[in-house]
């Protein structure tokens, strides 16, 4: 027992999956489930843990407190009751989840300096993670669905896109994040972790987590690329198609002045979509070599961190309803305080 253990111990850190499976059945010993991992964060960083801190202690508090103002002004005003800012506060609402998901674990590690995650806490991290991308992306294509409608057939946009509808798409969203991750979560719970317990990243990913289980991953790797396929496919090309109809409608129209406003009802979320698709393909396409491993970090924070922040200021800065609406919000609050 005892030349077991020591040949369990030095097993390189990075060997492969299947490897550790092969090894450790070879030698017949059961190994328990660590009862946290290490998130190994920013590596080389960890020394400016503190400046790391004063960097993304601001960035949460603005992407919570902007999606805020965005959801209290949008239920404020009478005005914006419409399909287009009802998707708004379902995005406004799912970013505020999302970015609570990972920040404050973060936040706490770097004042603490504690890296560690009880295992069952780093799986709920990925499956909260986990239905909020998948929602947010069928989100997007909703709200591009929305203004396909209101600038190709604005004759019959009040009639197609009814609140019944709205409801329907928003629930379909949410349910389908939910059920796709349901699956992905229950097959991660089903992996072996044995020495490796070492996450090569800031936040519990389904990849990083399954790549240090020393059981066979093969089919949850496999199962998240059929679901990451369907989850991320079809509304993709949902909002794809969606633009190339309303840019093709766009040009038929003769006045600039007209063009311009159509663009411009549309502009803000087409921002949106580009930062988050953007980014999430380069975490999830490229290849994750040793050497393209930090940029992969990098990536993830784009979609992560810095999209729930910018989200509320794209759509505030560029929207003029929303801009009048806030300013309207603000002397309301200004008289009553005088």
């Amino acid at each position: 027992m005892d030349h077991e253990w020591n040949t369990i111990e030095i097993l390189p850190r990075n060997i492969n999956n299947s490897e550790n499976y092969l090894t450790f059945h070879r030698l017949g010993r059961n190994q328990s489930t660590p009862s946290e991992f290490i998130l190994l964060g920013f590596g080389n960083l960890l020394e400016m843990r503190i400046a790391l801190f004063i960097l993304f202690f601001p960035v949460y508090t603005l992407s919570v407190a902007g999606n805020l103002i965005i959801v209290s002004v949008v239920v404020i005003d009478e005005h914006l009751h419409t399909p287009m800012y009802f998707f708004l506060v379902n995005l406004s609402c799912l970013e505020i989840y999302y970015i609570s998901t990972i920040l404050p674990k973060m936040l706490a590690n770097f004042v603490t300096g504690d890296q560690s995650i009880p295992v069952y806490g780093c799986i709920v991290q990925y499956f909260f993670f986990g239905v909020l991308v998948a929602t947010e992306c069928y989100l997007l294509a909703m709200m591009s669905y929305d203004r396909y409608l209101a600038i190709c057939k604005p004759l019959h946009y009040t009639t197609l896109m009814n609140s019944r509808l709205c409801l329907q798409l928003a629930l379909t969203a949410w349910m389908s994040g939910l059920l796709t991750n349901t699956i992905l979560t229950s097959l991660l719970l089903k992996l072996t972790f044995c020495e490796l317990n070492e996450i090569d990243h800031f936040f519990c990913d389904i990849y990083p987590v399954a790549n240090i289980s020393c059981s066979n991953t093969h089919l949850v790797k496999l199962a998240t690329l059929i679901l990451g396929f369907i989850g991320t496919g079809p509304p993709f090309l949902i909002t794809v198609a969606s633009y190339i109809c309303i840019l093709h409608n766009v040009l038929q129209i003769k006045s600039k002045t007209a063009q311009q406003k159509a663009f411009s009802t549309c502009s803000s979320h087409l921002i949106v979509v580009t930062l988050f698709y953007g980014s999430i393909f380069l975490v999830y396409i490229v290849p994750e070599t040793e050497t393209l491993k930090e940029l992969n970090k990098i990536f993830s924070i784009l979609y992560t961190v810095l999209t729930p922040m910018l989200n509320p200021l794209i759509y505030s800065l560029r929207n003029r309803e929303v801009k009048e609406a806030l300013f309207k919000v603000i002397r309301k609050c200004s008289n009553k305080i005088s």
